[in-house]
């Protein structure tokens, strides 16, 4: 397979190596800072356990993919969104609330919380904001007059494909980021703008395909092969599903993808697995397309499927 000269950020891979890296966490830190207000601008932060502890054993094993947590104590979840899924915002929602209630102290407590936020890259567009140019969603509690009643819990969704300026086009230091987050796998150099700021430069060092190790080549290369399948495989059932005028397209074309997947890492599934997978849901299969490269065996798979039974 011949690869670009950066990873793509927009693969699991990608995402968590360019994001999700201690010795380079500059990097996010200036992500968030051009979306955060200026009351909100990160110092530093340390990345925080992304299995949060919770009251049952499902939420015990609820995941983000990237959780940090400010010098000021302001919370962060960060995730890359690649499909679209039933109750997504609510499933952002509930996630948040871990976030939230892990601040509970022991013995008395005043009940003050510090800020939660949410931050979600979306490679799709809201089917309800297909025709709203608005590409950045920042949701906070409100009143009825539409005043901010509480900042302490937001959630920022950007749907990245409508993104649509050229290098030369870029304004703020947010164009840049989402130009990178769209283009980085298909430069072949880093553009004199964008070296402007020594994190892109920290970021393209940290891209360089080249530069991955072994081992490293080869997750990646799983990891595109994902991205790639999925999306293709997407796109087919969408396309599919609007020619014959059915929902069973796309949820059809979410279980041959993951079947495919998981008989490439863990060879030939069960019937009785099979069968199990094709009754899951939309958002239970979105779900476990995101999880998919934590399952080492069947047996971690079934016990992922004894959950949602």
């Amino acid at each position: 397979m011949a690869y670009t000269r950066y990873i793509n950020p927009l693969t699991d891979f990608g995402f968590k190596r360019i994001f999700g890296t201690e010795a380079n966490k500059a990097i996010i830190i200036d992500f968030l800072n051009t979306l955060l207000p200026p009351h909100h601008q990160i110092q530093d932060l340390t990345y925080k356990n992304t299995e949060n502890l919770g009251n049952t054993p499902l939420d015990r094993r609820a995941f983000f993919d990237i959780y940090c947590q400010a010098s000021d104590g302001q919370r962060f979840i960060v995730e890359m969104q690649k499909v679209k899924q039933d109750y997504f915002k609510d499933r952002s929602i509930y996630y948040a609330t871990f976030a939230i209630q892990e601040q509970a102290e022991k013995g008395y407590w005043n009940y003050q919380l510090l800020p939660v936020y949410t931050v979600a890259i979306l490679d799709f567009i809201f089917d309800e904001h297909q025709d709203d140019e608005e590409l950045i969603h920042i949701i906070k509690l409100k009143d009825q007059h539409c005043r901010t009643f509480h900042e302490k819990l937001q959630f920022i969704y950007i749907e990245l494909p409508k993104f649509t300026k050229p290098l030369e086009e870029l304004e703020t230091p947010l164009d840049q980021w989402l130009y990178v987050l769209q283009h980085l796998s298909e430069l072949s150099d880093r553009p004199d703008l964008l070296q402007e700021n020594p994190v892109f430069n920290q970021l393209f060092e940290l891209a360089e395909f080249a530069g991955l190790s072994r081992s490293e080549q080869g997750r990646y290369e799983n990891s595109l092969k994902y991205y790639r399948d999925w999306n293709n495989v997407m796109n087919t059932a969408r396309r599919e599903g609007r020619e014959e005028g059915r929902e069973e397209g796309w949820q059809e074309g979410q279980q041959v993808l993951i079947l495919r997947q998981l008989r490439r890492k863990l060879g030939e599934l069960p019937e009785e697995i099979q069968f199990q997978i094709a009754a899951l849901n939309s958002e239970d299969l979105a779900d476990l397309g995101e999880r998919l490269f934590d399952l080492s065996t069947v047996a971690d798979l079934q016990d992922w499927l004894a959950e949602r039974c």
